[in-house]
C-alpha cells in the first residue's frame, strides 16, 4: 500500500530509474514509487522529468504543484486507470436525485459530527454539544442548509469570536492549504476508481472540475481545523514552511473509518470505494471518517 507523502521544499531535480523516484538536492534520495501516495513540489526551481511524471501518474500518485504564494494550485491525477471507467460514469449519470440527497445528508451529518468532535478534543465540551445538536436537523439534501448554519457557529467557537473565514491571516491560510491537500488526495482517488470528478452529488458548478471532490471532502475538513487550532506553529504572524510540512502530514494522520483505524489517505480511499458501492447498489453505503485526537498512523 502506498503510504509515503513527500514534501519537496528546496530546489531539486526529480527523475526516475528502475521504479525508484530520484530526488537530487545536495545528495540523491531514492524512494520506491510503489510506496508513494503523494508528492508536493513547492520550490519553483525544481525540475521533474516527463518520465517521472508519467510513472507517477501510472502508479496513481498525486503530484501537487504550488503557485507563487506556495499554495497548492494544480494536481496531476491518473488517467484511465480503472478497468470499468465507462460503467462508473454511467452509474454517476444515472444516479437519481433522492439517492444524491441521502448521500449528501450523510456527508453533512458526518461533517458536523466531526466538527463537534474537534471542539470536544480541544476541551470545549459545552461548545461541542451546541454543534452536535445540528446533526439531527439535517434533512435529506440538507434543504435548510444546516451545514452553513452550523459552520457560522462552529468557527468562532473554535478560533474565537473575532475569527471569520474571510479574514486574511495565518489561520485561514493554513486552513486553505490543508483543505487543498485533502482535496487533491480525494481527486486522485476519484480518478483511480473511474469517477468523473466534475459530476458532484451536491456541488454542481459548471466552472468546477472537482465538484465530487468538494462533496467528499466535507467530513475530512475538521481534521485540518484540529491541526491548526492545536499546534503552536499556527499561532504566529507568519505562515511558515514548518506549517506547510505539518499540514501535508494530514494524509498520514490517524482516522477512524468503518470502526477501523487507518491513515487519512486510506480513509479517503475507503470513502471513494464506498461511493462506488452506493451508486452501484442504489443505496447509501458511504463509509465516512470519524475524527480522532491527532496522531500519526503507524503501519504494523
Amino acid at each position: 500500500m502506498a503510504y509515503r507523502h513527500i514534501f519537496i521544499e528546496n530546489p531539486a531535480k526529480i527523475s526516475m530509474r528502475n521504479k525508484q523516484l530520484l530526488i537530487e538536492t545536495d545528495r540523491i534520495h531514492s524512494v520506491p514509487i510503489e510506496d508513494i501516495s503523494a508528492v508536493l513540489i513547492e520550490s519553483h526551481r525544481s525540475v521533474i522529468t516527463a518520465a517521472a511524471l508519467s510513472c507517477l501518474g501510472e502508479s496513481g500518485v498525486a503530484v501537487y504543484c504550488c503557485d507563487q504564494k506556495h499554495m497548492p494550485c494544480a494536481i496531476l491525477t491518473p488517467f484511465s486507470t480503472h478497468s470499468r471507467e465507462l460503467s462508473v460514469l454511467k452509474s454517476q449519470l444515472e444516479c437519481k436525485e433522492p439517492l444524491k440527497k441521502r448521500l449528501w445528508q450523510s456527508i453533512v451529518q458526518s461533517k458536523i459530527s466531526n466538527q463537534a468532535k474537534c471542539l470536544e478534543i480541544v476541551g470545549k465540551t459545552d461548545e461541542a454539544l451546541k454543534i452536535s445538536a445540528f446533526v439531527e436537523k439535517v434533512q435529506s439534501g440538507d434543504t435548510k442548509n444546516v451545514e452553513a448554519t452550523a459552520a457560522l457557529k462552529y468557527f468562532p467557537l473554535l478560533f474565537g469570536n473575532t475569527f471569520y473565514r474571510s479574514n486574511d491571516d495565518v489561520i485561514n491560510a493554513s486552513l486553505d492549504y490543508g483543505y487543498a491537500i485533502l482535496r487533491g488526495c480525494i481527486a486522485r482517488n476519484l480518478a483511480i476508481y473511474g469517477f468523473q470528478p466534475a459530476l458532484g452529488l451536491h456541488h454542481r458548478s459548471e466552472l468546477n472540475h472537482f465538484n465530487l471532490a468538494d462533496d467528499l471532502i466535507e467530513p475530512f475538513r475538521p481534521l485540518i481545523d484540529l491541526m491548526v487550532v492545536s499546534m503552536e506553529e499556527f499561532h504566529s504572524d507568519e505562515f511558515t514552511s514548518d506549517c506547510k510540512k505539518i499540514l501535508f502530514s494530514c494524509l498520514s494522520m490517524e482516522s477512524l473509518s468503518g470502526n477501523q483505524h487507518h491513515s487519512v489517505s486510506y480513509a479517503i480511499e475507503r470513502s471513494v470505494k464506498s461511493l462506488t458501492r452506493s451508486l452501484s447498489n442504489e443505496k447509501n453505503e458511504l463509509c465516512l471518517p470519524e475524527l480522532l485526537p491527532l496522531k500519526l498512523h503507524t503501519y504494523e
